[in-house]
Order: structure tokens, then sequence, then C-alpha cells
């Protein structure tokens, strides 16, 4: 069942899509060589609590950390560890999820590092490309498989994948609700887009095959062929003058 979000509730989703905004712009700015993965964990959790929020992630059906890091090959729900240092041509993927007053943002954003190969940088631009040709098909009126389509036509035209066992979803008193939102369908099907409906739009997009596995921790998802993955998010409420991002920041346009 969707439930269609008042004024008010997308007033307070912004003040927690706010806070996520903030949280991961502080973060990518320690995304560097040498860095361990746990480290970004804690400093997340730091600055999150210290604002009153709480990380979204942390014991979500029993998640260990606050923030998941995808390097390369992962595509959504890597464990930080003190065990992975990020290298210089290396693919960081960074999901990062606040509730904050009752309600929930979520985001997610791909940092290429300086020395990594040219195929991650485009896949990283192109998956983003797709985020925002999604986000613009948020329209009231519109269906949801219009957002679907869009991801999938910029990804494939590129020559990638959409990753279709992982999906977006909607947002708000709960990090996971109603509806799912694949990121790949046909225009025109789903259900209809009204004004109040707000979406987690996380466009998840590989280099190789779409085909995933879980790892043996029960979480981390990787690509089968062991090709590259990149992952963006925002959250995004349906309103009558169009798409609002929640998540917004300067930072991640």
């Amino acid at each position: 069942m969707i439930h269609l979000k008042s004024k008010s509730e997308i007033r307070a989703m912004k003040e927690a899509g706010k806070l996520a905004a903030e949280a991961l712009s502080y973060l990518i700015e320690n995304v560097k060589p040498g860095t361990t993965t746990a480290y970004l964990d804690k400093t997340a959790e730091d600055f999150i609590t210290k604002r009153g929020g709480r990380p979204a992630f942390k014991g979500y059906r029993g998640f260990p950390a606050s923030i998941c890091t995808s390097l390369n090959n992962v595509v959504v729900h890597g464990i930080p560890s003190e065990n992975e240092v990020i290298k210089e041509t290396d693919l960081v993927s960074i999901d990062l999820g606040v509730e904050y007053k009752g309600y929930y943002g979520d985001l997610a954003w791909t940092v290429v590092m300086e020395e990594a190969p040219e195929n991650a940088r485009r896949l990283a631009e192109t998956t983003k490309r797709s985020l925002f040709a999604g986000i613009a098909k948020a329209l009231p009126g519109g269906r949801l498989f219009d957002i679907s389509s869009e991801i999938q036509k910029v990804a494939e035209s590129a020559g990638f994948n959409v990753i279709r066992q992982f999906v977006g979803h909607g947002i708000g008193k709960e990090m996971h609700e109603d509806p799912q939102v694949p990121n790949y369908g046909k225009r025109g099907r789903g259900i209809l887009l009204e004004p109040g409906i707000v979406l987690a739009i996380e466009p998840m997009v590989s280099e190789g095959t779409w085909e995933v596995y879980v790892d043996s921790d029960h979480w981390t998802v990787k690509t089968v062929d062991g090709k590259l993955s990149a992952h963006f998010e925002h959250t995004v409420a349906v309103t009558e003058s169009g798409p609002e991002i929640l998540t917004y920041h300067e930072k991640f346009l």
C-alpha cells in the first residue's frame, strides 16, 4: 500500500534528506587513497549522531554498519572493514541513509578515484546521467515505469546494463515502502504517479552482465563476471509542479 505524503511530511523528509546529503558530502571529502572503509563508516556515524540523526542502515535486518561501501565489482551492500583500504584506481560507491525526527532520507554516490581507468569514469558518469533522467520522469500523471524506462535507456545506449535483482523503493516513515522502483521496464506501465509519492530512485549499472550474486557474508552483492558497477541515488518527491529532490546538495548534481 502506497502512503501519499502530505506537504508537511515532505517538509519533514527534506530535513532528513538534508542531513543525509550533508553527511555524504562530508564523507566524500574523506574518500582518499589509504583510507579504510571502516574509517568512513565511523566518520559517517559520528557526523549523523552529532546532528541528532540516526544511521538508518545500522542494525537494519541485521546489517552491521552505518553505511554501505561498495568498491569496483561490488554493486551494493558492501560492509565497511578495517581490511578494506581505498586505492588510487578504485571506483567507490557509498550508500547512506538517515532517520531524523521519524522520517528517512536515502542517498548514494559513486566516487571515481584519480587513477581509475577511463571505463570506470564513463560508467559512473552514465549511471549518474541515468539517475537524473529517471528523476525527470517523476511527474504527476505519469507512470512509475516511465522512470524505469528512462534509466534503462540511458544505461543501455552507452553499452552498459542495469542490475535487475535490486531496485529502488518508496520511502517515508519506513526505510523501504511501496512501491518498488525497477531500473528497467516499459514506459506507460506501473502505478500512476501522484503528488505525495516519495521514491528512492537508485540506478545500479554494470559494465558487463546485469547478473549478480550475494557473497558469503549474506550482504555484499557482486557482479557475476567481476566487472565494475556504479550506484547513484536520490530521495525524490512527486509534487504538483514536478519532481523535488529531498536529498538535494550542490555536490550531488
